[in-house]
């Protein structure tokens, strides 16, 4: 063989084998992506999150732990069940009983973090430092909101009633989108000694100290006003609201702050 040729040949051997390594090189990152994504778990928790004390609210199988407000009694009949490991609200179905769901438990200085999706147009919503009494005859007459919310629904470019914020008081702290319709969004709520913070996608979204004049003044110039236990709370329970659209729920999980 001539040394031109020879030469020519060792090149295109050099381009070949970079070829596939890259090619190898790719397939393989995104076989380890696709994998990763169809094994990921949800509604369980690592050994690490167990250390740190994070316990689930939702165990993907069933609706231990939760209960209608002021109807447990009736909870197997309500609009709320677990359909393939999320907790999802039927709000449309007429044949079910209606009502927010609540948590058995009151908590107080914690920690929740839960995964959200929700129909087109959709409205929902999370009520904190809930009284569960029968005088108190729906969670929102206690309990302030995170609002939850589709990109197409009529508020959504209200301020006060974006996603992520606390409903009716203040307007985001930091800008940020709720995902497209059917994405799931990740939020968290914590609250320790009256102090609360809503983040919504990794992002601060409402800042608010239940204890303050400030906190009371606002309550008493909004609509909310005419609720006597309204917002007066930091210990309570938690609820999940029925607004007549569907919504799905997972990687409930809580910790004590």
């Amino acid at each position: 063989m001539k040394p031109k040729t020879f030469l020519c040949v060792m090149l295109m051997c050099i381009v070949f084998i970079g070829c596939k390594r890259k090619e190898k090189q790719v397939s393989t990152e995104w076989n380890t992506k696709a994998k990763a994504e169809q094994n990921k778990v949800h509604n369980k928790l690592l050994a690490i999150e167990k250390e740190q004390g994070w316990e689930l609210l939702f165990d993907g199988k069933s609706l231990n732990g939760w209960h209608l407000y002021n109807n447990a009694d009736s909870t197997k009949f309500g609009a709320w069940q677990v359909k393939d490991g999320m907790l999802f609200c039927d709000a449309k179905n007429q044949s079910k009983v209606w009502g927010d769901l609540v948590t058995d438990k009151a908590y107080e200085d914690y920690e929740f973090s839960f995964d959200w999706k929700i129909a087109a147009r959709g409205n929902s919503g999370i009520f904190i430092n809930v009284q569960e009494q029968p005088d108190i005859l729906n969670t929102y007459h206690s309990g302030p909101e995170y609002q939850m919310l589709d990109t197409d629904h009529m508020d959504y470019g209200t301020e006060t009633k974006a996603p992520g914020c606390l409903y009716g008081f203040q307007k985001q702290i930091n800008k940020v989108q709720v995902k497209e319709t059917w994405q799931w969004n990740t939020s968290t709520i914590k609250q320790k000694d009256g102090k609360v913070e809503f983040y919504l996608n990794g992002i601060l979204t409402a800042k608010e100290d239940f204890t303050t004049k400030s906190w009371s003044a606002q309550v008493a110039a909004s609509r909310f006003s005419e609720f006597p236990e309204f917002g007066k709370h930091t210990k309570g329970k938690i609820a999940l609201q029925n607004w007549y659209f569907e919504v799905w729920f997972r990687n409930m999980k809580i910790r004590a702050l």
